[in-house]
């Protein structure tokens, strides 16, 4: 049923279905514009496999209220696709909702993948889950096979991120839904105008640390750009308190949401206390 465009293939390894996404090294199927090193953040990936807890609170609520958007569904989506960032609370949060009957988790990290494996939590036997490691900005799925591809707190590491949303609306049937969150754009103020005003006094200049983050009128119009329909978007905003600021960047490593830009700097963050707005874009929309 699954295939793969010019980009990649597709190995089959192990007992169930656990599928391998390789791409090749030429420079001309990378995107044209480079503001991450994706490289640098399937890393990042890895190293928080391993260091996330098994329960956060921010990633949990993110992804509880993302899930609570198929309640207000009536139709079914029988076959999804859990695309990077916070798959495993995805998968743990589901609780049947959506009528799911194959779960495909995506993420370009082996180690998250492997870790979805090791606690594989999902009480209905119903479901069918498939395990992918793969690039987002590399779809390897064929057109208009799948009800559902939900994402959450992913997309914001994409190069391209517009045509990862026409690759998204390919893979969708007609019909089918796209269902996002990523961070939006006031995301770690505080910490931006620290690390500004910090480097600024001791440097003579800046470096960029946080990558460009959507608002939601961008939303809204990269939507339109890659041919959705019903578009719907809309903000939560989340105050989270840390005793330090050396705890926020410990809880951002710990979540894979650590520097990744190619123009990146090394941080010189001092022991502080702080606390950090955390804006996400909550998107919902039908092919």
């Amino acid at each position: 049923m699954w295939r793969v465009s010019k980009l990649g293939r597709l190995q089959l390894n192990g007992p169930r279905a656990r599928y391998q996404l390789q791409h090749p090294s030429s420079s001309q199927d990378k995107p044209n514009f480079q503001i991450f090193d994706r490289y640098l953040k399937g890393k990042q990936r890895d190293r928080a496999a391993w260091l996330m807890s098994p329960t956060d609170n921010f990633l949990d609520t993110v992804a509880e209220r993302l899930l609570d958007r198929l309640e207000d569904c009536k139709k079914d989506f029988s076959t999804a696709l859990c695309l990077g960032g916070s798959i495993e609370p995805i998968r743990r949060l589901l609780r049947g909702r959506g009528g799911i009957e194959r779960l495909i988790m995506m993420d370009m990290s082996p180690d998250m993948i492997k870790k979805c494996r090791i606690e594989e939590k999902i009480s209905d036997p119903k479901i069918e889950t498939l395990y992918v490691v793969g690039d987002e900005e590399f779809l390897p799925i064929k057109q208009s096979s799948l009800d559902l591809i939900i994402s959450c707190l992913g997309l914001h590491w994409v190069n391209d991120l517009p045509g990862a949303m026409i690759q998204c609306k390919s893979a969708l049937k007609p019909d089918g839904m796209f269902l996002v969150a990523i961070l939006g754009g006031e995301t770690l103020r505080e910490l931006r105008i620290a690390c500004t005003v910090a480097q600024m006094e001791r440097e003579g200049g800046i470096s960029p640390r946080i990558s460009p983050l959507a608002q939601v009128r961008d939303a809204g119009n990269l939507l339109t750009r890659a041919g959705f329909a019903l578009p719907t978007v809309d903000v939560d905003e989340f105050t989270i308190r840390y005793a330090s600021a050396l705890e926020l960047i410990e809880h951002l490593r710990s979540i894979g949401e650590t520097n990744a830009l190619l123009q990146r700097n090394h941080p010189d963050i001092k022991k502080g206390y702080c606390f950090s707005n955390c804006c996400y874009l909550s998107v919902h929309v039908w092919s």
